[in-house]
């Protein structure tokens, strides 16, 4: 089946263990365990909505498992309690996996699922949130791989929804891989996406070849952009990157990896106040939610 494209994606990295490495970024604290109560499974692409009230995340990805949204409200910073799947016509649809949720500032949701990808090649939806539940859930125009075997993964809304950045990934043709990876950027234009134009200048020291790059989160200003990078010719496994630019507008640079933050460890998600970055990391069998913060 084709749910096995998106189920790989994140459980097919080995837990590598290389060497440590220069260019790190040191202001986060300790990592402090995120608790969710009500809840006992795995929870994986943790996002803090942009008024802070909610956490987003999905279910595990090791099969036989299929990710479906879920959402809690806040209690305080490291703890939230337990609403239940995200609800909506379109929301989680039953065989397929709905995952990697975003909300822009408006309460636009945009999601991954391959329901469609073997008649489309596209994977991104969205539809209105609130209060957990969705209206109008329907594929995002525009953002299509347009080659088989290519499969936009994950999303990440900027803030005021003008943009989408947009993991793309190189799978073989049984579903294993991704065997490359990088992030596009998307803007706006109508009720459409399309390239941005210098997406490949401005994302060119976050995408680097022979590594995989994913799982984007931009913060509220847009001069700051968390990822995952995966070196697996290295010997490297899945760590969080922080990259800066001076202005929106301008390329991204000064990528470093946040020294906080160890371990198998994917899918970055920074709070609105930019004090607080929420992830989650394999532990034996289970993914968990953790949080670092930083003044």
């Amino acid at each position: 089946m084709r749910r096995s494209v998106f189920l790989v994606v994140l459980v097919a990295l080995p837990a590598f263990c290389g060497a440590a490495r220069a260019g790190t970024y040191r202001a986060f604290g300790a990592p402090q365990a995120v608790t969710i109560e009500g809840y006992s499974g795995s929870a994986m692409e943790p996002f803090i909505t942009r008024d802070g009230d909610y956490l987003l995340f999905n279910t595990s990805n090791v099969a036989p498992n299929i990710p479906s949204l879920q959402f809690a409200t806040r209690v305080n910073a490291d703890t939230f309690e337990y609403q239940g799947p995200i609800l909506g016509e379109g929301v989680n649809v039953a065989e397929t996996v709905s995952g990697t949720p975003t909300l822009d500032q408006e309460g636009e949701l945009y999601f991954v699922s391959n329901r469609s990808y073997a008649q489309t090649l596209s994977t991104i939806y969205s539809g209105q949130f609130s209060a957990g539940l969705v209206t109008g859930v329907h594929l995002v125009s525009g953002v299509s791989a347009e080659t088989p075997g290519v499969v936009d993964f994950d999303v990440e809304a900027g803030a005021d929804g003008e943009a989408l950045y947009v993991s793309v990934g190189h799978f073989e043709s049984d579903g294993v891989g991704p065997t490359s990876a990088g992030l596009e950027l998307f803007e706006k234009v109508g009720d459409s996406f399309v390239v941005a134009p210098g997406s490949a200048k401005l994302l060119r020291k976050v995408d680097r070849a022979g590594q995989l790059d994913y799982a984007a989160s931009i913060s509220a200003n847009e001069l700051e952009l968390f990822f995952t990078r995966a070196s697996p010719a290295l010997g490297q496994g899945p760590e969080i990157y922080r990259a800066t630019r001076s202005s929106a507008g301008r390329p991204f640079g000064h990528v470093q990896r946040v020294a906080a933050i160890t371990g198998f460890a994917e899918a970055p998600s920074i709070s609105a106040d930019g004090t607080t970055l929420y992830y989650h990391e394999l532990v034996g069998d289970t993914y968990d939610l953790e949080s670092v913060s930083r003044p």
